[in-house]
């Protein structure tokens, strides 16, 4: 069984960190005034030293200035996840969606709402980040987990299909084999591990020739 924890290494595959969790950073608006700026360093710093306390004021300092920034709300919310403060961090995602709803801010919803186990809320969340943002396995990898956990297999699968079909790698191809195996769909299966045998391979194939070769003086 997989659970997520909660760490804020911000590019995501979820599986790939084991019991971590991934929230995603919003994007800071570009013009910003000097102090709105500085104001954004200061909170970038603070969280990237673990300084929650200056990190926190200066993005309250900014909501202050401009009450309805959802990047800072969004911001916000990831402070009170590393702290293990879910009901605010929720309270920030749910306000940054209504604000300026976007697949970032949806997706971190559905992060929390997994990690307190309400199931409903976080599939919600999940579906309505992939409506706005369908290219990423990270979003169906997410998704999946919930559909899990519902009793959904059917939709599940599916999910977990089109994160492989999006990236087909190690860590999809996995995760979508031992999906099917632990539900006696052995023929799928197989299918998956030969795409991952073949992918290993040629990944090795890469490395060799990309080795660099030594220098003769």
């Amino acid at each position: 069984m997989y659970s997520i924890g909660l760490l804020i290494l911000f590019g995501f595959l979820v599986y790939r960190h084991g019991h971590q969790m991934s929230l995603e950073m919003s994007v800071v608006p570009r013009r910003l005034g000097n102090r709105l700026a500085k104001l954004w360093e200061i909170a970038h710093l603070g969280m990237r030293e673990n300084r929650f306390l200056r990190a926190e004021k200066a993005l309250l300092t900014i909501l202050k200035i401009d009450e309805k920034n959802a990047a800072a709300y969004n911001r916000l919310g990831i402070l009170y996840a590393k702290q293990r403060e879910y009901r605010d961090a929720i309270d920030c995602f749910e306000i940054a969606s209504s604000i300026e709803p976007s697949a970032s801010s949806l997706h971190n919803l559905g992060l929390i709402y997994y990690e307190t186990e309400n199931y409903q809320k976080a599939g919600t969340a999940f579906e309505q980040a992939i409506k706005l943002e369908d290219n990423l396995a990270a979003r169906h990898v997410a998704y999946a987990k919930v559909l899990e956990k519902l009793g959904n297999d059917k939709l599940m699968l599916q999910e977990l299909e089109k994160a492989a079909e999006l990236e087909p790698n190690a860590e999809t191809y996995t995760l979508l084999a031992n999906s099917y195996e632990s539900r006696g769909m052995m023929d799928e299966a197989m299918i998956v591990r030969k795409k991952l045998n073949k992918r290993t391979i040629s990944d090795g194939k890469t490395k060799k020739i990309l080795r660099p070769r030594r220098v003769v003086i």
